[in-house]
């Protein structure tokens, strides 16, 4: 009786469903003014250090995987201090009692800053790897974003797996050992991540502790105490958990061999290159270019 009743009423239903309406409304009418505009604020952002063209393969992964480090060296700095602050004797060894804000900046636009204008080249334009000794260089006011890497990078630098072994030691060993604080120390030259507020204030690890004792304003932005640190931090930390490898001092230059330098303009260069890592037009000089504005406190190495 329920089926019959049923199949009565389908009929009338029928007409009611063929009143509705068969089609969308217009997306023209459903338009308001407020609808939300969908934006990226980081858009175009540059993740990844630019490498350019004129660098092989090989030495492309190489640079690539110091640069790594680097990042990898300064993140566990920022790490550190973040957890322990100036209670850290660490910290207080080559900082003092100075506020933790600066460094922590000056770790993290390693990290985290944007890249677009740093640029990693490999074909001595200035002709500086022509030098005796010279692992690389920042071009100065040839190029301010761009650092050259010399082939002596490429047999001379270590990895951070190695710290702590072969006799190596914070305070006793080049801060240029390891390719991470090797190229830490290239990018603080390089505007876009030293600011031009990191700077040489102090050379060789005797000088960086004496100024952390200073407890002057400077050693929270010195490129060697910003390097000495982020080392002694992660051998302690990672390399030997709970041991490190601080070791001593063997004399005032310490901090410092041969092989990499600021740049400055040469009277014999011309050169221009693509920030994008390609393409770049140089007119490498005949003759290395001069160092005679290179500061006295940043040895070539």
């Amino acid at each position: 009786a329920a089926l019959l009743r049923l199949a009565v009423l389908l009929p009338l239903a029928a007409p009611l469903v063929a009143t509705l309406p068969t089609s969308p409304v217009p997306i023209a009418a459903r338009a308001t003014p407020h609808e939300p505009v969908f934006f990226s604020w980081d858009a175009g952002a540059v993740t990844s250090f630019p490498i350019h063209s004129s660098c092989n393969a090989t030495q492309r992964r190489q640079i690539e995987a110091g640069l790594n480090e680097a990042v990898e060296l300064a993140r566990h700095a920022k790490a550190h201090i973040l957890r322990w602050g100036n209670e850290s004797e660490i910290y207080r060894k080559y900082f003092g009692n100075r506020p933790t804000m600066e460094a922590v900046g000056a770790y993290d636009v390693i990290v985290n800053g944007d890249k677009a204008n740093v640029l990693f080249r490999c074909d001595n334009p200035d002709g500086n790897c022509a030098l005796e000794g010279w692992g690389g260089h920042w071009r100065g006011a040839n190029a301010t974003s761009e650092t050259v890497i010399c082939d002596r990078s490429y047999t001379t630098r270590r990895w951070l797996v190695s710290m702590c072994s072969q006799g190596y030691t914070v305070a006793g060993s080049e801060t240029n050992t390891f390719w991470a604080s090797d190229l830490m120390h290239r990018l603080y030259h390089v505007p876009a991540v030293g600011q031009g507020w990191v700077d040489h204030f102090a050379d060789g690890y005797d000088e960086v502790i004496a100024l952390a004792k200073s407890n002057g304003t400077e050693s929270t932005h010195d490129s060697e105490a910003l390097q000495y640190f982020a080392l002694e931090a992660y051998a302690f930390d990672i390399a030997a958990p709970g041991v490190g490898c601080a070791g001593e001092s063997h004399g005032p230059d310490q901090g410092h061999d041969t092989g990499s330098a600021s740049a400055p303009a040469s009277t014999s260069t011309s050169s221009s290159s693509s920030g994008s890592g390609s393409g770049a037009t140089t007119t490498p000089t005949d003759s290395p270019s001069a160092t005679i504005d290179v500061p006295p406190n940043c040895h070539t190495h």
